[in-house]
């Protein structure tokens, strides 16, 4: 039996937690038979979970024991992690044990040095913390997860569920991994390369700024077709200096802007109404539905009827769960 160390750390994250626990006890062999043995282990004898304690019933000595490790976030990814975790994990990396991470739990594997030179993911707000901190990893933070073989990372909250079904899928096969996504009524289709649901939100501006009565205006008016010229006639500025004097006080400039603003907008529509795509594209401002499909991709990272699929509101107040 394949046997699954999930290290709990102080200040966890009880979602990514349960995720590997869960996931790993449901998957069954043909037989019927456990296909995994999991044990939660940790380095102190009582854990911080928020809003509740654990006691992990198995110490560090069971990182040395288990074929593969999970370590889950911690809502304080600044804490310092104690150096006898990085050599718990070190020591088991040397010895061929797999290591995978959920969300921020990347911070801890990235801190034992493993993952330099190879590429990870991690929660797309902390992606540029992560890179700052370990400029030897390539972080990619537009993917649900990445499988470097002995090392695995996945982006935050259900990018864990992806993560945990494809170590079930690569351990045991599809059939076993699908059966484990039908308990967890989830699809089991999602692939790594699939990027995260990122929200963009536009750079913030000042309060008091001398752009914020422009900013609203652009906003109003995002579905006309603005010109450079028509934005900087209506803030009473050559086109040179309005480029100047935006991306000063926004970090961007004022085309890339509004596109943000229409993406913005955009997604509103999709996830609120039941519009056509095409017309969502007319109504934000895009002159072509291809030009729109192509600017949405590239800013969400999915195609609109992907994010639509994902995101939209039902009006029930209860949606049925359908078999995965």
């Amino acid at each position: 039996m394949h046997t699954v160390a999930v290290l709990a750390l102080d200040d966890v994250i009880p979602f990514d937690l349960a995720t590997p626990i869960e996931v790993f006890s449901w998957a069954r062999l043909p037989d019927g038979r456990a296909a995994y043995e999991v044990k939660v282990c940790g380095a102190t004898p009582s854990v911080s979970a928020g809003a509740f304690a654990l006691q992990p019933p198995y110490g560090l000595e069971a990182l040395g024991e288990a074929d593969t490790i999970v370590l889950p976030g911690c809502r304080d990814f600044d804490r310092p992690i104690p150096p006898q975790v990085l050599d718990a994990l070190r020591d088991a990396a040397g010895q061929g044990t797999r290591i995978a991470s959920i969300c921020v739990g990347a911070f801890v594997l990235a801190a034992t040095g493993l993952l330099d030179g190879q590429r990870a993911t991690t929660h797309w707000f902390a992606a540029d913390v992560l890179t700052e901190r370990h400029p030897a990893i390539d972080v990619d933070p537009n993917v649900l997860y990445v499988d470097n073989g002995q090392f695995l990372t996945s982006a935050g909250a259900a990018a864990g569920l992806d993560l945990c079904l494809h170590v079930v899928r690569r351990d045991y096969g599809s059939a076993v991994a699908a059966d484990a996504a039908r308990t967890a009524v989830m699809p089991l289709e999602r692939e790594g390369g699939q990027a995260q649901f990122i929200v963009h939100d536009q750079p913030p501006t000042p309060r008091g700024s001398e752009f914020e009565p422009l900013l609203r205006w652009m906003e109003e008016h995002c579905a006309r077709d603005l010109s450079l010229e028509a934005i900087a006639a209506q803030a009473g500025m050559s086109t040179r200096t309005l480029n100047r004097r935006f991306r000063e006080q926004t970090g961007t400039t004022p085309l890339q802007w509004l596109l943000r603003t229409r993406i913005r907008r955009a997604q509103s529509l999709l996830e609120a109404t039941s519009q056509p795509v095409d017309r969502i594209a007319g109504r934000v401002g895009f002159g072509s539905p291809s030009a729109f499909r192509e600017r949405f991709k590239r800013v969400v990272g999915t195609n609109p009827h992907a994010y639509r699929a994902a995101f939209r509101q039902s009006d029930p107040a209860v949606r049925r769960a359908a078999p995965a």
